[in-house]
């Protein structure tokens, strides 16, 4: 494994990551970078593997065991060696973890027969990530974004969802058109928080699309007027509604256990 010292801001390499804290740039090269150890060393136990890694010194020291698995089971011939002030660099963290790898995006086509969890409009890059998560220990797979949510690869939203960004199947719509154009082929249900069926007597089929609105306005009007019915989840009279995150870990819970599904 060769080793490449990098000791100037100016380098390319260190210019490419500074690019890929952008999101502009992100979709130009198709690339993202993590900068989390545990969601790097995760992944590529499942088998994600990534393009480039980043270390400083300390890091390797703190993390022998850890950083040798990595360039054992990862198909790069070399890491690029860094210090701490060129880590603060381009680091978007408040405390540069030492470690960024470079991947390349790969949106995975939607897994046939099964129901997608569509995020409409969801701002928050914290509850992107959570919502993530939850989907992928609930096992609803699919998942579509639309263009108004934050982006899947900003880093907050990358290190609240950790490695599930690699194991879900995510595609992006735009302008609802994957909504339109498969209302009458898919079921749509819309989560609100006051209106619509009780969650407790919601009976879908097996295979149908949930969409999950933005944090302070809820799904917009255009999808409720495309979908079939609006689920609700009681909740104290005494709160106004619950968190995107928690509501849909609660609805995905309960939906996994559903014997209809």
């Amino acid at each position: 494994m060769q080793t490449e010292i990098i000791t100037s801001q100016q380098n390319n390499q260190i210019k490419l990551l500074k690019k890929l804290t952008f999101k502009k740039y992100r979709y130009q090269m198709h690339k993202f970078m993590v900068e989390n150890l545990t969601i790097i060393y995760d992944a590529l136990i499942s088998n994600y593997d990534f393009e480039s890694l980043f270390v400083t010194k300390e890091f390797i020291n703190k993390h022998k065991e850890k950083f040798n698995y990595l360039l054992k089971n990862s198909k790069i011939t070399k890491y690029y060696l860094i210090n701490k002030k060129i880590n603060k660099h381009y680091s978007k963290l408040d405390t540069p973890s030492e470690i960024t790898a470079i991947y390349k995006m790969k949106l995975s086509a939607l897994k046939p027969k099964k129901s997608i969890i569509y995020l409409n409009n969801i701002s928050d890059p914290n509850n992107l990530g959570a919502i993530m998560r939850n989907c992928l220990a609930f096992n609803f797979i699919n998942i579509i974004i639309d263009n108004k949510c934050t982006d899947i690869y900003n880093y907050k939203t990358i290190n609240t969802a950790k490695d599930s960004i690699f194991k879900l199947n995510i595609m992006l719509d735009k302008n609802n058109k994957w909504i339109k154009k498969n209302k009458n082929i898919l079921p749509i249900y819309t989560t609100t928080s006051h209106q619509g069926i009780n969650l407790k007597k919601f009976k879908p089929i097996k295979n149908f699309c949930l969409v999950f609105g933005n944090e302070s306005h809820g799904v917009s009007d255009e999808i409720i007027k495309l979908s079939k019915n609006k689920i609700k989840i009681e909740i104290s009279k005494n709160i106004e509604s619950l968190n995107v995150a928690s509501s849909t870990a609660i609805l995905l819970y309960i939906l996994s256990n559903n014997p209809n599904i």
